[in-house]
């Protein structure tokens, strides 16, 4: 009985069979979790949220910023970008079955010591502020309201957590912490600009700027996360598990064992 973890898959179908076959993958005993972004910029985004679905039972998967993007798009509030390869899934005859069960995903899985998340944990939340938090997001998308949620959605601001803010600013922070966010301020000041190792600028508001992982301090807890392929997975840290290998840039798809801790990869050249 095992519990594999993979980072973004991002409509990468075989190289996740691949993997699945390499592990030996029985659905019996067997489950996987994924840290989101299980679709857009691959060739099998169908195919492969098709796939996923299929093995629901087997499956714990938290949203990332490109699936949100994809339901967004599916309710008309966004246009389709040039670089978007959703357009399969959007005309597709069984899009409002598949499309209604991702929208059910959360953003935070939480069981036994372990957090499942697309992109980080600020560093002011505990463990459980930003699982209620991301409850907040994940009543709005199964509600009525999803329409104006998708609408309000995109955007950088506001940069900073407060217990005060209110309505679709405060969704929309929670959702940058959640699927977007790489590089923080001590005080959890995001910085959405930079993408890389390093940040574009030492500071932000005289703030030193380092990965969101570099400011927690919750050793108990183990953390795993996709999102940032340019790390390739390395954090430097025993309890932050970093799973965006960057397979659709022509890196490698990864799994994560819990039990064991081993990692396995497939080259996705």
């Amino acid at each position: 009985m095992t519990t594999y973890v993979v980072g973004d898959i991002q409509g990468c179908l075989k190289p996740l069979q691949f993997l699945l076959d390499e592990v030996n993958f029985d659905p019996a005993t067997d489950t996987l979790w994924s840290a989101g972004d299980i679709v857009n910029r691959g060739p099998d985004c169908l195919e492969t949220l098709r796939f996923l679905y299929q093995m629901r039972s087997n499956l714990v998967m938290v949203l990332g910023n490109h699936d949100l993007h994809l339901l967004a798009l599916a309710s008309g509030k966004r246009p389709l970008q040039r670089s978007d390869t959703l357009l399969d899934i959007l005309t597709a005859p069984d899009a409002e079955e598949l499309l209604l069960w991702l929208v059910q995903q959360p953003l935070l899985h939480h069981e036994d010591g372990n957090v499942l998340v697309h992109a980080g944990i600020p560093p002011q939340w505990s463990v459980e502020q930003a699982r209620l938090l991301a409850g907040e997001v994940e009543d709005v998308l199964r509600s009525d309201r999803r329409d104006k949620y998708f609408e309000a959605m995109y955007g950088n601001k506001p940069a900073l957590w407060s217990d005060d803010l209110k309505g679709m600013q405060r969704l929309r922070l929670i959702t940058n912490y959640l699927t977007r966010m790489r590089f923080c301020t001590p005080t959890g000041k995001l910085d959405l600009r930079s993408k890389g190792i390093r940040p574009d600028r030492p500071t932000l508001d005289g703030e030193r700027l380092a990965p969101w992982f570099a400011h927690r301090k919750d050793p108990d807890t183990r953390i795993l996360f996709g999102h940032w392929a340019s790390l390739n997975g390395q954090t430097r840290r025993k309890n932050i598990i970093g799973l965006d290998t960057g397979c659709v840039w022509g890196g490698c798809l990864t799994f994560y064992a819990l039990e064991t801790g081993t990692f396995t990869h497939c080259e996705c050249r």
